[in-house]
């Protein structure tokens, strides 16, 4: 029985790396990246992302939608890369080591900015971010995302929360 366990543990984890490598294919579509993605946008992530970040990146999107109708001339609520730590967001990324309990899991991705080749004075910045999962009945798929970048300006938290925020701040 604990081979059986260990090899679905594997396929799980195999699993995820798919997904998240698959979000990360679709992310790497918007370079750079910048607030919630409109309905187009969310369409390309659909295959990747859980129902309840669909919705959540759907309110949002609503939600900016509303604040820049009442708000003319203003900033929209989410500037830069939703998606990343980095404002710029990420022009390489590498998924490590993806672990869960069969209901819920977690990936560690690398993520690079380098804009050397524009600004060659300018040296590459490299953190890492995790990638939250649950398990659908279409498979895993990408729930949340947790920014793990460690400077000021920089995303903090988990990226729902500040959906979340942007929510609560266009209705105020």
């Amino acid at each position: 029985m604990l081979l059986f366990a260990s090899g679905a543990l594997a396929d799980d984890a195999s699993d995820m790396a798919r997904t998240a490598n698959g979000f990360y294919t679709a992310y790497a579509t918007f370079h750079p990246s910048d607030g919630i993605p409109d309905a187009k946008g969310r369409a390309r992530y659909a295959p990747f992302i859980s129902p309840a970040l669909e919705l959540l990146l759907t309110q949002g999107n609503e939600a900016e939608a509303k604040f820049a109708g009442a708000n003319k001339g203003s900033p929209p609520l989410i500037e830069g890369d939703l998606f990343s730590s980095n404002f710029e967001g990420a022009t390489s990324y590498r998924v490590g080591a993806c672990k869960g309990d069969g209901k819920a899991g977690r990936c560690s991705i690398a993520l690079t900015y380098d804009d050397s080749r524009d600004n060659p004075q300018d040296k590459p910045m490299s953190w890492s971010d995790t990638l939250f999962l649950v398990a659908t009945p279409s498979g895993w798929r990408v729930d949340d995302i947790g920014y793990g970048g460690k400077w000021s300006f920089g995303n903090e938290g988990r990226m729902s929360d500040t959906i979340r925020g942007a929510i609560a701040n266009a209705s105020e």
